[in-house]
């Protein structure tokens, strides 16, 4: 197969200034592939890149964002046995370096030499070029084969479905029959939402704002829905849980809110996972935590292969990524792909992006 030499990428120069601009398609280095991207979907991660940025980012003017594709293997480089070219695949975001104790230990979203490419750290979209392009380079470790039954747009969607799963992992799964809380009805809410059912659970419980946002958490599965602007979703909980208060509660809402909700919410001796990013300072109750002897756990994207899982639970059709998946642009309307998410214009949720 014969390859062009130059690409299309979005490059980072400045807060809320990418273009697309004309570079050289990578070349795959020991261990990795190349890959044509098919699709690349908008995360909110993507939006405090472009507005704010993250450790380790690349210096502007340099940095290609994206980080939620899937497409084609075109060329591999040395080593590589275990794809071929032509496979279908889809990609997560973090390798660790590999020699760490976090990474050791299966921690590698923790990396302790986060940002160190030189030592063998990489996470596409954030800490090395990504994916809003026509090729990527990805290290076989963080590649999956895409199974037959899902598309490149519904790929896109396992690293927000990893990061659910991971939520419920953190805090070592879940038995079948407990009383799970999802608080937040947003992309990682919606499948979080999904992975509980999947995993057995008796009766989830999704709170947020918005209505549509509900309706659409009750057909993933959820078996009962609270609009925090009309009723108090702690009194609510309590209430569908015999007075006991939820076995688990997975904060997928970056609010100060959201997090004193989980506290009174959760059951004595029960779990909360934060999966939310939050921004700014929190004041919370933590009193509540630690007179019920609740245990707090968080995480950093999705570890612990829980994007490898999540595929495979949507292989089975246990989660589905298409109802999440709202609107489409092609690269060049990338701009329009970012105002529509931000502004979740026409209930956006997950747009994808063609290149």
């Amino acid at each position: 197969m014969e390859l062009p030499k130059k690409m299309r990428a979005a490059v980072l120069y400045d807060w809320n200034d990418f273009r697309l601009t004309e570079v050289d398609v990578p070349e795959p280095q020991d261990s990795e592939v190349l890959i044509k991207v098919e699709s690349c979907s908008i995360c909110a991660g993507d939006v405090k890149i472009i507005t704010r940025g993250m450790m380790g980012q690349p210096p502007m003017g340099e940095f290609i964002i994206g980080h939620e594709y899937a497409g084609t293997v075109v060329k591999l480089g040395p080593n590589v046995e275990e794809f071929a070219v032509g496979d279908r695949v889809t990609v997560e975001v973090h390798k660790g370096c590999g020699r760490c104790k976090n990474c050791l230990d299966g921690k590698v979203t923790v990396c302790l030499n986060y940002g160190n490419t030189a030592k063998g750290h990489r996470a596409n979209g954030f800490t090395t070029n990504g994916g809003f392009a026509d090729y990527a380079v990805n290290h076989v470790n963080t590649v999956s084969k895409i199974p037959d039954n899902i598309s490149f747009d519904e790929a896109t969607i396992i690293t927000t479905a990893g990061t659910s799963l991971f939520g419920i992992e953190r805090m070592g799964g879940f038995i079948a029959g407990e009383n799970v809380a999802v608080l937040g009805p947003g992309s990682i809410g919606l499948m979080a939402v999904q992975c509980a059912k999947a995993l057995g659970a008796a009766n989830v419980m999704l709170t947020g704002t918005r209505d549509e946002r509900l309706e659409l958490g009750k057909e993933l599965g959820a078996d009962n829905t609270i609009n925090v602007k009309k009723e108090d979703p702690v009194k609510k909980i309590q209430e569908l849980t015999g007075g006991i208060g939820a076995d688990l509660v997975l904060v997928t809402s970056g609010s100060e809110a959201a997090f004193n909700q989980a506290l009174k919410a959760v059951r004595k001796g029960g779990d909360i996972t934060l999966l939310a990013h939050f921004d700014d300072p929190v004041k919370v109750e933590i009193g509540l935590a630690i007179q019920k002897m609740n245990n707090i756990y968080t995480i950093r994207g999705e570890g612990r292969q829980c994007t490898h899982r999540s595929l495979e639970l949507m292989a089975e059709g246990k989660i589905q990524a298409k109802p999440l998946l709202t609107h489409s642009f092609p690269l060049e309307q990338l701009r329009e792909g970012f105002d529509v998410f931000m502004e979740r214009r026409d209930g956006a949720i997950k747009v994808v992006i063609h290149p």
